[in-house]
């Protein structure tokens, strides 16, 4: 927690005056029993109206310079608290960015979510009432009693026994609340992880009829975090109470003692009202200091929940530009090829100088060799042995039952995971040597679920190329089949689009992200299982368009389908994380049995007899 205080570094007026103009405020309320004990034992005993109205009048005066100072250090404090937030928050968004999957996955989605919104603002709270309180509370407590004793030293003895007793009850209290505040932290993590699920699959609940199980599933985590907040509440229910009892009880025994020593002309009435009001002072300032270390305890819990996050690093580290072999040799001066290559920053298709001198043009666009891969916390490879290569302008189709590893083998290309062994190459070069924003660069990925964000069409599809003209965004939008979407519609590529698209069927948002795909014109386009809403006339021209691109862009479509693939110049086949075959579609319906029963399943053999 102390190592996000670093973030408080352009708040430090704020963080200072803050607690200052509140001891300015404390030092004013600790005056105010005196001049009411002058009021009673000078202006009402003599019945001096003049005397009366002046002490009113400064009685009105320190209250009224209490409030400046009390609204001023509101001020500074809710500045720093809302600024040190603030910038926290970005901190903390922009290092989530920074992870890899893995982290993320490791993580969880409903924690950093918890972690952005509940937990930073429980900090803020923290923040805030610390700079009001944390000397404003002890400065009253300690400033009462010694007034006390220069009113008089007998009776403030009283308050030497109360206040220890005080401490004991409020401190013990807030020592037991602590660990209960900490586990209602976690049950409410749980509650918003089973809330947000449960919202993010609506769609599939409600086709499935899952409504009462999912409500039962609900109320229980609502029922766990309800009892331990119940309990919190009880235990904490107990400081007032206990600490009125104890401080009407001193009361008492102050009234009493104050009697006696007014009746013996040691002290005088005005002088007893007093002490009353320092014994009330203290013990509201006791159960504010109460409040404020149990909200700095769930603030310092909630802190370091960030904080875990915060250190938490990304086990993908951006390149070190390096690049491997396809680095290109600039002594002496450059090539025109070599300048070439330089702006391009090792881009396909451009000239690469080997170790001898020669000039490569024909590198494979992406090469798999011997490939290990393993998620984080699994218990076995999700891919082994994966070992290809693939030239440009190439499309190559992937093929294979649920959980074969696909996805996972395509998104080792632009980096989203790293392999455990072996290698991935882009144009002859480790994908570990780019600069994570450079080999995302050179490829153009479709996911399996289509996500569209908030805003237009326009808007998404320059997510691809935000320099990109009307007629770049027409092109992709005519390859990708998806003209009637847009231009159907009456805003044209103005036309809102909805939080995750909501106003789109699946067919419609899958061609609205192939389009923003093909905006970015990448080396490498990746179709991850991305046309599987689409009818087999709207896939074929789909395939079609694309295979007529200009250059030699290389294609990788991942598909269910034999018929979205079997044109493929080399396919691959995957059962279980392992590659059980590669080749053309004619070839492989002869060797592989995997590809004969998928094929077969789809197409029976007297159909392709026929």
């Amino acid at each position: 927690m102390w190592k996000l205080l670093k973030y408080m570094k352009d708040y430090k007026r704020e963080s200072v005056c803050a607690p200052l103009f509140k001891l300015l405020e404390a030092l004013f309320e600790l005056f105010v029993p005196l001049v009411m004990a002058r009021i009673i034992d000078v202006g009402i005993k003599n019945q001096d109206t003049g005397y009366i109205l002046r002490m009113c009048l400064l009685m009105a005066a320190l209250g009224l310079i209490g409030l400046v100072c009390s609204i001023t250090a509101q001020y500074f404090s809710a500045k720093a608290a809302v600024g040190f937030a603030s910038r926290l928050r970005h901190e903390l968004f922009s290092h989530i960015q920074g992870l890899s999957f893995s982290e993320m996955d490791t993580i969880g989605a409903s924690t950093l979510i918890t972690r952005m919104t509940s937990d930073i603002n429980q900090v803020q709270s923290g923040v805030n009432l610390f700079l009001r309180l944390f000397m404003r509370s002890p400065f009253i407590v300690f400033g009462a009693m010694v007034m006390a004793f220069t009113i008089d030293a007998k009776a403030a003895l009283i308050f030497v026994v109360v206040i220890p007793v005080l401490c004991v009850i409020v401190f013990g209290i807030m020592l037991v609340s602590i660990p209960i505040y900490r586990r209602v932290q976690e049950r409410l993590d749980r509650v918003v992880g089973v809330t947000r699920e449960n919202l993010q699959g609506v769609r599939v609940i409600r086709a499935f009829c899952r409504e009462p199980e999912e409500i039962e599933a609900f109320e229980s985590g609502n029922a766990a975090l309800v009892r331990i907040q119940l309990l919190s509440g009880k235990i904490s229910a107990l400081m007032n109470p206990l600490t009125y009892v104890v401080i009407n009880g001193a009361l008492l025994v102050l009234l009493y003692v104050g009697a006696g020593r007014v009746d013996a002309g040691i002290l005088m009435q005005g002088s007893v009202v007093a002490l009353v009001n320092y014994m009330s002072q203290i013990l509201v300032e006791l159960v504010k200091l109460a409040n404020l270390i149990i909200t700095v305890t769930k603030a310092i819990a909630c802190g370091n929940r960030i904080q875990f996050v915060m250190e938490t690093q990304s086990s993908m580290q951006d390149g070190n530009g390096a690049l491997g072999g396809a680095a290109v040799q600039d002594e002496g001066g450059s090539s025109e090829e070599e300048a070439v290559r330089k702006e391009n920053g090792v881009l396909g298709g451009t000239a690469v100088q080997d170790g001898s001198g020669v000039l490569e043009k024909d590198l494979d666009a992406v090469t798999f060799e011997n490939v290990q891969f393993r998620y984080a916390g699994a218990g076995a490879d999700s891919l082994s042995n994966i070992s290809f290569s693939v030239k440009r302008g190439e499309t190559v189709g992937i093929i294979g039952g649920t959980g074969s590893g696909k996805s996972s083998l395509v998104g080792l290309i632009p980096r989203f995971y790293d392999v455990r062994e072996g290698c991935v190459k882009v144009n002859g070069t480790d994908v570990r040597d780019y600069p994570l924003e450079k080999i995302r660069g050179l490829v153009g990925i479709v996911m399996q679920k289509a996500v569209l964000f908030q805003g237009t069409i326009r808007e998404n599809l320059l997510w691809g190329n935000e320099n990109a003209t009307e007629d770049d965004l027409k092109e992709a939008l005519r390859i990708a089949q998806a003209e009637d979407v847009v231009f159907g519609a009456k805003g044209g590529l103005d036309t809102e689009v909805e939080q995750e698209g909501r106003n789109f069927s699946g067919g419609q948002k899958q061609r609205l992200t192939i389009a923003r795909a093909l905006v970015r014109k990448p080396e490498i386009l990746i179709l991850d299982d991305s046309a599987s809403a689409l009818d087999f006339a709207t896939d074929a021209k789909l395939r079609e368009a694309i295979a007529n691109l200009p250059g030699d862009m290389t294609v990788f479509i991942v598909s269910q389908r034999t018929s979205s693939i079997q044109h493929a110049d080399k396919i691959i086949v995957l059962d279980d994380g392992e590659m059980v075959g590669i080749g053309t579609h004619e070839e492989l319906l002869k060797s592989c049995d995997v590809y004969q029963e998928t094929y077969y399943s789809q197409f029976p053999k007297e159909e392709v007899q026929s």
